[in-house]
């Protein structure tokens, strides 16, 4: 898309979210715990439009804050689909009630390969067995994205990096990070840094005062990506900052709305609209 907005277009997502205060207000705590059941996809999609998935796995240590792949699901996804329907042209997927289709796969998951797009939170927690690190690898090998998010401090890194170099080696996929100039930072909007966003719980304790939820060890957030030989990213991680908790918190907090939603929605967009054009 050729469109790239710097400023204004809060104005926009401010409009559509007051619109529909009421509603996602209501979902939130009529729906909550009944939605946070894992959806699995169809045996057939339902149609063209895109879903959000989610990556399930183990959790085999504990984050602070962290509830291990759960953490932001689902209205992370049910609030980021809504909103790319509203202000982008992508085809969203809606079921019957009018609310976004969202699933959640396992590694070893047939369905995997029917989602172009997963995203993990809190990976800092998640162990994968053998047979998953195989079906990981053959689904990024066969165009898929991981984005992974939420996940703070050295410990969850260095915890995180082992995981996934039992998919993608080092040797042949490096970890780098990503220069400000690099395209994804501008697919739709323009991000001139990786934003750091807090949760909404670790915002309310600072008084609003700090984004770092690791203190030093966390002060500094980080854009990683691993390559394919054609310069493809496979895997996004967003280090040292909660970009989902922009989506998941939208309704919640008019002073977090204002503080976060701008870049972490504009980062979403990008990021999704990079990913399923290159």
């Amino acid at each position: 898309m050729s469109r790239k907005l710097t400023v204004g277009w809060g104005g926009a997502l401010l409009a559509v979210a007051v619109a529909g205060t009421g509603l996602v207000a209501q979902d939130r705590w009529g729906w909550r715990w009944r939605d946070r059941e894992p959806r699995f996809p169809p045996e057939r999609p339902t149609d063209r439009a895109f879903s959000m998935c989610r990556l399930m796995y183990d959790r085999v240590r504990r984050e602070g804050g962290g509830q291990g792949w759960i953490t932001d699901y689902p209205w992370a996804e049910i609030n980021f689909m809504t909103r790319l329907a509203d202000l982008t042209k992508t085809h969203v997927s809606f079921d019957s009630a009018g609310r976004p289709n969202h699933y959640v796969v396992r590694p070893t998951d047939e369905a995997l390969f029917t989602c172009p797009f997963v995203m993990a939170s809190d990976v800092g927690t998640m162990g994968l067995g053998p047979d998953e690190a195989t079906r990981l690898a053959d689904y990024l090998a066969k165009g898929g994205f991981l984005w992974v998010d939420d996940f703070w401090g050295t410990y969850a890194w260095a915890h995180w990096e082992r995981e996934i170099r039992t998919v993608l080696p080092a040797d042949d996929y490096p970890i780098l990070d990503l220069p400000p100039d690099d395209p994804i930072f501008a697919t739709l909007y323009n991000l001139e840094r990786v934003p750091q966003i807090t949760s909404i719980q670790f915002w309310r304790r600072s008084g609003g005062t700090t984004t770092s939820e690791r203190g030093p060890d966390s002060a500094e957030p980080h854009a990683r990506a691993i390559r394919d030989a054609a310069g493809r990213i496979m895997v996004l991680m967003t280090h040292n900052t909660d970009i989902a908790d922009a989506w998941e918190r939208e309704g919640e907090d008019d002073d977090f709305f204002f503080a976060f939603a701008h870049d972490g929605y504009a980062m979403g967009f990008n990021v999704l609209l990079h990913a399923m054009t290159h």
